[in-house]
């Protein structure tokens, strides 16, 4: 079994040369603009990781990888524009550089082209793969928009949250996974343990990006802390502030969210302390990661086969904050 970097690196080597034609320029040269920003690559690598987990990488692998990593990007490039984002890996975003009519053609045409990878894969496993490949991308889009619901809620319940970070950011961790997993001849419940894997994984990701927003350590992490904060995004935290604050405390972290105060970012972290919210979610950011273990351990394969993959787990979740 490889380590997540040694795939990391097999997989750009595979991946990094131009996928789209050289004509018209006007629509193909976005796309690869877009590509050459580079990225973690995390979902095309787990799917390697689930090959491997069962079997020896399988060729098909990586044209299942190609295609979601490319159905990434047409997400990345789409989700810019509804936020209307200047940056994007620290660089202009494709509607910001070439105007949002290209933006929206040139993601639909990386779409097209992941559908393209998928078809290059053997028959045997092709319908299954579609199948997966085609509900967890409409599980992704079905999160977006209940992202966008939210903004134009003044609370949101952590039942409706979670569902949403699941949708638009868990499921295709674990179908990546899940993909690798069929493709390296797993058995169904070998399948499912290792799809919940990625699902529970993926929250407890969210729960620390979360956190950290508020509470990391800004030379540790390289960004501006309380970014959530100012753009009144849901997290967990707000939301379990929503649900346990007393009249007074809600009625304050309302009226900070409606304004845009220089210590804004300040006091909505009193208010967190004040009602636990930073223990809350680091108890339920372990609670997730070790949910998630607990499934990888379950998986029928020899302990040390894991290994690569129980790392990668405690590496995007770190319990030392």
């Amino acid at each position: 079994m490889q380590s997540f970097e040694s795939l990391t690196e097999q997989f750009a080597s595979f991946f990094n040369k131009r996928h789209f034609p050289a004509a018209p320029a006007s629509l193909y040269d976005p796309n690869e603009y877009f590509l050459s920003l580079g990225g973690k690559r995390i979902r095309p690598v787990l799917c390697l990781m689930g090959n491997e987990l069962f079997d020896k990488i399988n060729e098909d692998a990586w044209h299942a990888a190609t295609a979601i990593e490319l159905f990434h990007n047409f997400t990345l490039i789409h989700d810019d524009i509804m936020d209307k984002a200047p940056l994007r890996r620290g660089m202009t975003t494709v509607h910001s550089k070439y105007g949002e009519s290209t933006a929206l053609l040139a993601g639909d045409v990386m779409l097209v082209t992941a559908y393209e990878h998928l078809n290059k894969m053997n028959a045997t496993h092709l319908q299954t793969i579609l199948h997966l490949f085609n509900e967890t991308a409409k599980q992704v889009c079905e999160g977006q928009q209940y992202d966008m619901d939210f903004e134009k809620m003044e609370t949101v319940g952590f039942a409706d949250y979670l569902k949403m970070i699941e949708l638009k950011t868990s499921v295709a961790l674990a179908a990546s996974l899940k993909t690798g997993a069929i493709l390296g001849g797993a058995g169904e419940r070998n399948q499912n343990l290792l799809y919940e894997f990625g699902r529970k994984l993926g929250i407890a990701f969210q729960i620390q990006d979360d956190y950290l927003d508020a509470f990391g350590d800004p030379k540790k992490f390289g960004k501006q802390m309380g970014g959530d904060i100012l753009a009144n995004k849901k997290t967990f935290l707000l939301i379990h502030a929503f649900e346990t604050a007393s009249a007074s405390q809600l009625k304050e972290l309302l009226d900070i969210a409606a304004g845009n105060s220089a210590d804004k970012v300040e006091r909505t972290i009193q208010l967190f302390k004040h009602c636990r919210s930073d223990g809350w979610a680091l108890k339920l950011q372990n609670k997730y990661l070790d949910e998630a273990l607990s499934h990888l351990d379950d998986i029928a394969v020899l302990s040390k086969r894991k290994e690569p993959l129980r790392e990668l787990a405690h590496f995007l979740v770190k319990r030392d904050h």
